[in-house]
C-alpha cells in the first residue's frame, strides 16, 4: 500500500543522489521502510556504503526509501542503473511473506513491459538477480511444525519467476533468520558474507553448475484491453472480451 499523500508518478530529476558511475557492474537495491530502527540492515547500509565508495568499487549503492520518500519513482533513472549493472541485489526484510511496498512499487513501474519483459523487453536478460533478505522469525519457525508453516524457499517463486520472465538467472538467496534477537557477531558474519560475495561474484561454487535463464513468454494478448479515457471500454468488444477483462 502507498502512504496516504504519496504520489507514484515519474520523475524526471533527482539530482546528484541519482548519479550512475559508468564502471559499477553491481546494482544494490536497499529496501528497509524504517531504517533507524533496524540493526541488519542499518550494518548492511553502513559497509556497502565504504565498499562502494572506495577506489576502483564495483558496486552502486541505492536506498530506495531515502531516494524516495514519497513514492515517486525515477523510472528512468533506475532503468540507467539497471542496465549498467550485471548483478542486481535486492536487500530487504521480509514483510508479509515478501518484499516491502516501495520495493513493489518500484518493481511495478520499473519492470515495464516491452522493457523489462514482453515484446522487444530484453533489457534485464542475461544479468543475474540475488535476494539478500531477513526475517523477524527464527529458522525453526519456517518450518512445517513452526508458526510460519512452510520453509523459507517456499516463499522465493515469485520473485523467481520474476527473473526469469525478465531473463534473468536468479541465484540462491541469503538468509538471515531471527533478526531481532541476532547477536552483533551474528550481524558481523552476516555483513562479512555479502561483502565477500559481492567481491567474488560471479566465480561462486555454489552457481558454477546454474544454467542462463531462458526468458519467458509474455502475450501481448494476456495485456489489458484498451479503453477510451477512462469512461469504459470500447463499444465493439464483445461481451466475452468484456467478461474476460472484469476477471
Amino acid at each position: 500500500m502507498v502512504p496516504a499523500g504519496a504520489r507514484p508518478r515519474h520523475r524526471t530529476n533527482h539530482g546528484p543522489s541519482c548519479t550512475l558511475v559508468p564502471m559499477h557492474d553491481i546494482l544494490l537495491l536497499l529496501a528497509h521502510p524504517d531504517l533507524k530502527h533496524s540493526r541488519v540492515h542499518a550494518a548492511l547500509r553502513k559497509a556497502l556504503s565504504r565498499d562502494a565508495a572506495g577506489a576502483g568499487a564495483r558496486c552502486q549503492l541505492r536506498d530506495l526509501y531515502a531516494l524516495y520518500p514519497d513514492y515517486d519513482i525515477d523510472v528512468a533513472a533506475e532503468q540507467a542503473a539497471l542496465q549498467a549493472a550485471r548483478l542486481v541485489v535486492w536487500l530487504h526484510p521480509v514483510h508479509w511473506y515478501g518484499m516491502p511496498p516501495l520495493l513493489k512499487l518500484w518493481l511495478d513501474e520499473v519492470f515495464s513491459y516491452g522493457w523489462a519483459y514482453g515484446p522487444g523487453g530484453t533489457q534485464l536478460a542475461g544479468k543475474d538477480l540475488w535476494l539478500v533478505v531477513s526475517t523477524g522469525g527464527t529458522e525453526a519457525s519456517y518450518r512445517p511444525d513452526g508458526h510460519n508453516r512452510f520453509f523459507i524457499d517456499a516463499f522465493w517463486p515469485p520473485y523467481e519467476q520474476t527473473a526469469q520472465l525478465a531473463g534473468m538467472r536468479f541465484l540462491p538467496p541469503l538468509v538471515l533468520h531471527g533478526a531481532h534477537h541476532v547477536t552483533t557477531a551474528e550481524i558481523t558474519e552476516h555483513v562479512d558474507t555479502l561483502v565477500d560475495h559481492l567481491r567474488r561474484w560471479p566465480d561462486w561454487p555454489e552457481i558454477a553448475g546454474l544454467m542462463p535463464c531462458v526468458q519467458g513468454d509474455a502475450p501481448a494478448g494476456e495485456r489489458p484491453l484498451p479503453v477510451d479515457s477512462g469512461e469504459g471500454p470500447p463499444a465493439d468488444l464483445t461481451d466475452a472480451a468484456l467478461a474476460d477483462t472484469a476477471r
